[in-house]
């Protein structure tokens, strides 16, 4: 609960409050006088009353200003401040009890707890008065309004959270009414939290929704794990009721922690996933990227913006960002640029990985301490019908970025795989394997310079993923295209992925390739219909989905490793390292082969590259 704390002077109302208050401290001695003694009160205590009853009002007003009557606002009164005056009551009762013994003017003691529930009921019924009276205008309002219908919400968790909004949700003018809160601590299932009754835990939600006509499900649980939101957000979107939350909290609901109803925010697919927070061992990617130069490549894509945005909260002397399409990597510029100012020292080039010669100036000029390797091109279609493409940018780059920062001495060299590398059906996954394997390469080449890759799955979002491209859809009221219905994927949110890679790039010391943790794969078509959820609409009915098949190239699963594959821990739980068996000199002479063949435009590429994956899966 909120509690309103106005000015302390005395406004015409409080002074009526008052005044009120220290009348009903009297007519509640006399009324349990008359009650006691039905009526014929002896002459020795009417003539205790008359010596004592000054008395009453003064404590009573001095305990009543104590605990907080006067500073409350008492037509938006709930629960917390009605039982303020049940307590301030009986302390100020006690009081009399004492000081009355201690001048030797006793009564009673039925005398005193009558005279507790008398003045307990006078001094509430002001107050609830005026929480009726209130409570009568805003029906009066409501039903003015004519076709504004009172929403009817649904709030999940009984916590501080929850009763922080149902207060607020009664104490403003809105025509939102908390009616029911669900709560999985079965000791809450007989409380009612601010007059609104807990009717059962999670798995009641939709029965409840359905009694109660529910328009609304608030979520007011912010320091809930996300597997535990995305469990309610499933049972939630099962029913017709608008589903909203408050934002995550990190850790354990702070005592300074107040849950307002303008944080509460509609429901995302990053929500869903459920995937828990990131934590990291952040003296780690401190030590590394503190005070150096860092360069990243494809800054301006996705997971290249990402990680120019997490390094730069590490300090380093110089982020440069290199990319070949300037309109994104402008836009980040702005972006770090009204963020830090001065403090961070920003430089973006425009250039190709392909072109040797920029990355030679680029190199020669910045001398980067730490390089990460984002540039590619990813899109699985595109690189089929463009293979040959694919291969000098994914490879010849690669290994144009490593062969200048081993050359240059770069500490650290981090290049961003993906899971399509893994028994790759496509090109592009072909591409990025053997980037891997340029890695490996590098790394016995350039003794001084630690060459690692890390590989992960799909990241939410990103551009040209599955996710804008059915937003948009959506956006558009038109089928919903699936290639399969069974066809999975990994998804990760791209801060998480960014998180990871500092931190893999903290443990690279030896041509590590590091594998992420990516959870459970998630059904694209689940993820359809979710996001179909999320946009009020029903799937299949009021957006249909469409299934189109398996595109050139593309898979029903992804892997992140073989089974013959073994991974090794690290110290971060969500990073492992997957052991290499191969022969990196038979890999080094084959890559170079194949980059000659690049370079002279041979039309034997693609069949080399075919025999190379070949060999590495034999």
């Amino acid at each position: 609960m909120e509690n309103v704390n106005p000015k302390r002077k005395i406004t015409p109302n409080k002074f009526i409050l008052i005044v009120y208050d220290m009348s009903c401290t009297v007519i509640a001695v006399v009324m349990a006088l008359y009650i006691y003694y039905e009526g014929n009160i002896p002459g020795l205590i009417s003539d205790i009353f008359k010596q004592s009853w000054f008395i009453y009002p003064i404590v009573g007003t001095t305990v009543f200003a104590i605990t907080g009557f006067f500073d409350q606002m008492w037509a938006f009164a709930s629960t917390t401040q009605y039982l303020i005056v049940v307590a301030g009551s009986l302390l100020h009762t006690v009081l009399m009890v004492l000081i009355l013994q201690f001048v030797n003017l006793r009564l009673a003691y039925t005398i005193y707890i009558l005279y507790w529930f008398i003045l307990t009921f006078l001094l509430l019924l002001i107050r609830m008065g005026l929480r009726w009276y209130r409570d009568i205008n805003i029906k009066k309002k409501e039903k003015a309004k004519g076709d504004n219908k009172t929403i009817n919400v649904l709030i999940v968790g009984a916590g501080q959270a929850g009763a922080q909004i149902i207060s607020e949700l009664q104490n403003r003018q809105i025509l939102r009414k908390p009616v029911a809160i669900v709560d999985d601590n079965p000791l809450t299932h007989t409380y009612k939290n601010m007059g609104v009754p807990v009717l059962g835990n999670r798995h009641s939600i939709p029965d409840i929704v359905e009694k109660l006509d529910i328009d609304e499900i608030i979520l007011a649980i912010p320091s809930a794990s996300r597997s535990a939101i995305r469990e309610i957000l499933q049972i939630s979107n099962k029913t017709s009721a608008k589903v909203r939350m408050l934002p995550y909290f990190s850790g354990v609901l702070d005592e300074e922690y107040s849950a307002k109803l303008s944080d509460v925010r509609d429901i995302n697919i990053e929500d869903l996933l459920g995937r828990d927070p990131i934590e990291l061992e952040t003296d780690g990617i401190k030590s590394y990227l503190r005070g150096k130069s860092v360069l990243v490549t494809g800054g301006g894509g996705s997971i290249g913006s990402e990680l120019a945005r997490q390094i730069a909260k590490f300090r380093p002397s110089v982020l440069i960002l290199m990319d070949i399409y300037e309109n994104n990597v402008y836009d980040l510029q702005q972006e770090l640029k009204a963020k830090y100012h001065s403090s961070l020292n920003l430089q973006v080039l425009i250039g190709s990985i392909r072109d040797k010669n920029r990355l030679e100036q680029i190199f020669a000029k910045w001398h980067p301490n730490v390089v990460f390797h984002a540039a590619a091109h990813k899109h699985v279609p595109l690189m089929e019908d463009s293979p040959e493409d694919a291969v000098k940018n994914n490879l010849l780059g690669t290994t144009n970025v490593g062969e200048t920062a081993g050359k240059y001495g770069t500490e650290k060299m981090v290049l961003i795989s993906t899971d399509k590398a893994v028994n790759p059906t496509n090109v592009m996954g072909a591409t990025k394997r053997l980037s891997e394997m340029v890695i490996l390469s590098l790394n016995k080449k350039y003794p001084n310079t630690s060459f690692s890759a890390v590989r992960f799955g799909n990241v939410l979002g990103s551009s040209g993923s599955v996710i804008p491209l059915f937003e948009k859809q959506i956006k558009e009221e038109r089928r919903v295209t699936v290639t399969h219905p069974d066809i999975e994927r990994y998804f990760m949110t791209i801060p998480e992925a960014s998180r990871l890679v500092l931190q893999a790039g903290s443990y690279a010391k030896d041509g590590e390739i590091f594998v992420l943790d990516m959870g459970k794969p998630v059904k694209i078509l689940d993820l359809a219909k979710e996001l179909i959820r999320l946009s009020g609409y029903k799937p299949e009915t009021e957006i249909p989905i469409d299934f189109i098949g398996l595109r050139p190239g593309e898979k029903m699963y992804e892997e992140l490793y073989l089974d013959e594959e073994h991974l090794n821990k690290t110290a971060h739980e969500k990073i492992f390292i997957l052991q290499q068996n191969h022969d990196v000199e038979f890999l080094e002479k084959e890559i170079q082969h194949l980059l000659g063949i690049i370079r002279i435009k041979s039309p034997k590429l693609l069949k080399r590259v075919e025999n190379i994956i070949e060999k590495l899966y034999i």
